[in-house]
Parts: C-alpha cells; sequence; structure tokens
C-alpha cells in the first residue's frame, strides 16, 4: 500500500506542498481564484521548523492502523478504509468539537473555524498521486510503498558510501 514519505534530508521548507494542497482543497482548483474565496481555503500537510536548528520538518497525516481520531469521532465524521487504512472525513457530519484533534499523537488534524469543522489530509482521492507529492520541487514527498522507499534510503547511503570511498575522502 501506498503512502506519502518525507525525506527530511531534500525538504528546504518552501512551503510548495502546503500551498499545493490549500489550492486543491478549493473552490475553484486554482491558485489565483483560491486567494480570494470566503472561507479561504486550508492546507492538510505543514512545513515546522525545528525549535534548536531550524530544520524543515514535513508533517502529514500518518493514517495510523488504529486511528484514534476514528474512535473518538462522536458523528462517524471520521472513517477509515479497512484495506487502505486511509482515514477520510465528512466535513457534512462533523459539529467541529475537535475531539479528534485532541488525540491526535503527531497533532495533523486541523480547525477550519470559518466553517467550524476538523480538517485533515485525504491523500487527495481523486488524484492518482497526492497534489503535495507533485507539487514537491526537490522530491522530498514521495508517494510510494514503505518497502522501496527504505530501500532508496539504503541505496543512496550506499552510493554516498560509495564515493567517499573510491574519491579517497570520508564519507
Amino acid at each position: 500500500m501506498k503512502e506519502v514519505l518525507v525525506r527530511l534530508d531534500r525538504c528546504v521548507g518552501c512551503h510548495s506542498c502546503e500551498i499545493a494542497c490549500a489550492v486543491e482543497h478549493s473552490e475553484s482548483k486554482n491558485l489565483f481564484g483560491a486567494v480570494t474565496e470566503k472561507p479561504v481555503p486550508r492546507k492538510r500537510i505543514y512545513v515546522e521548523y525545528s525549535p534548536e536548528q531550524m530544520i524543515p520538518v514535513t508533517m502529514i497525516c500518518h493514517h495510523c492502523e488504529d486511528a484514534p481520531c476514528v474512535s473518538v469521532c462522536p458523528t462517524g465524521a471520521l472513517t477509515q478504509d479497512e484495506i487502505s487504512r486511509v482515514v477520510t472525513h465528512n466535513p457534512d457530519i462533523c459539529v467541529g468539537c475537535w475531539t479528534c484533534a485532541m488525540v491526535c499523537n503527531y497533532g495533523m488534524i486541523g480547525k477550519h473555524k470559518e466553517r467550524r469543522v476538523a480538517i485533515k489530509c485525504d491523500r487527495c482521492p481523486d488524484r492518482e498521486v497526492p497534489v503535495c507529492v507533485v507539487a514537491c520541487p526537490t522530491r522530498a514527498l514521495a508517494f510510494t510503498e514503505v518497502e522501496d522507499f527504505s530501500g532508496s534510503i539504503r541505496a543512496d547511503a550506499a552510493l554516498t558510501l560509495a564515493r567517499g570511498i573510491v574519491g579517497g575522502g570520508t564519507p
């Protein structure tokens, strides 16, 4: 099963993923139209900075296996697909109690205060690849299988190590 995964070493903190996400979840689906919409469209991915080193860290919903947000939602606005594990949100039945946001271990459920509903990553169900991944100019975001992703990380590390040894320097 494919997931959105992050290569923190490639993220430069450009916020392209956040902008693309907000535009994708707008009525107009267009940057210039989205900025004039009321209420303003909200992002579902977050670029934060580590407090000590000011390194950008991209944060996105993990669609947890036993998602606590789903189990505490009093209206059933949050549901989880049994096969893909994707947690989806139905804003039409959300009452904006924010209980889901309080129990999210990763802080990935936002509040759309104007509409009084929770918002979260839906992995862009109408797209083959989530828009945040497509928009990332440094390819810090990948939509792939975990095994393939970790294999590519190991391959990159081995290549870096080999270049260091062949070049006579320390890796």
